[in-house]
């Protein structure tokens, strides 16, 4: 498996050697003028309907359909994340797959996440014959941009609630859901936030380089106050990278099982495309 995740690997590194924009703290008319937002309210008063919108949605579960793209101007790598996940109950499972966006027919890897607890479990590979690996949920880094430990989709929550110099974009229809969207930007320490020591150097050394960096951050908000949509994006030009993350059915129920103690190998660290 090791051999088709190569590829990935040098366009991740690629992104970061090549990135462009502005500060993270950059103006908030930058973010307007890309989302034609209305400075019709405070930024703070946006800041907190957020804020408030990822607490709520916190509190409950949903339907988790991610998808975060990632290119280097020469190619693009797609990676899907899809399952069920509940905030409160800290529980859930999900499915993640890594394709070639040039190949859409081509067999893709993946892997099944358990989310139980403190502990988050991988597994799916052939090369393991039904075993599964563990990790500590505090423990697990990010290894490359805009990507949560594990795909864990509290984390991807906790990024969007620190997004800053927000402006309100207008009121949309999101997976037939009407939705208020906001966009802002994210702080420097929020892009790197639980990421790699290695991979956070890079950014940084990138960062010094350019003059600082632009990671956009959008957020959608149904009339229950829920989050539906999120987007973090880093657009370098051709190159880039994007992470969509839809949240429907709102509530339901989820299922996740702790696999039997026997088949868990505990995994002090673990990095690679798939679990991010």
């Amino acid at each position: 498996m090791q051999r088709h995740l190569v590829p990935l690997v040098v366009a991740a590194a690629l992104l970061c050697a090549g990135c462009s924009g502005g500060s993270g703290s950059g103006s908030a008319r930058e973010a307007e003028k890309s989302g034609k937002a209305s400075p019709s309210r405070s930024a703070e008063d946006h800041g907190a309907a957020v804020r408030a919108a990822v607490a709520a949605t916190k509190k409950s579960s949903a339907r988790i359909d991610e998808r975060i793209e990632i290119g280097d101007g020469t190619a693009e790598y797609v990676v899907s994340v899809k399952g069920d996940f509940d905030w409160a109950g800290a529980k859930g499972r999900l499915a993640v797959a890594l394709r070639n966006a040039a190949s859409p027919g081509k067999t893709s890897p993946r892997m099944d996440e358990i989310f139980d607890g403190d502990t988050v479990y991988m597994g799916g590979f052939a090369e393991m014959e039904g075993s599964w690996g563990s990790i500590r949920r505090d423990k697990a880094e990010a290894h490359y941009v805009l990507r949560a430990p594990m795909n864990d989709p509290e984390h991807v929550l906790r990024q969007v609630a620190q997004m800053r110099r927000i402006s309100k974009v207008g009121e949309e229809t999101v997976n037939g859901t009407p939705a208020v969207h906001y966009r802002g930007v994210l702080p420097d320490e929020t892009v790197t936030l639980r990421m790699a020591k290695d991979m956070r150097a890079k950014i940084d050394n990138a960062r010094e380089k350019i003059g600082g960096i632009t990671v956009y951050a959008d957020a959608w908000i149904d009339r229950n106050g829920r989050i539906v949509r999120t987007r973090l994006d880093w657009p370098m030009g051709a190159a880039g990278a994007k992470v969509t993350m839809n949240l429907t059915d709102h509530g339901k129920p989820v299922r996740a099982k702790a696999p039997d103690p026997g088949k868990v190998v505990p995994m002090p660290s673990l990095g690679g495309p798939l679990p991010g």
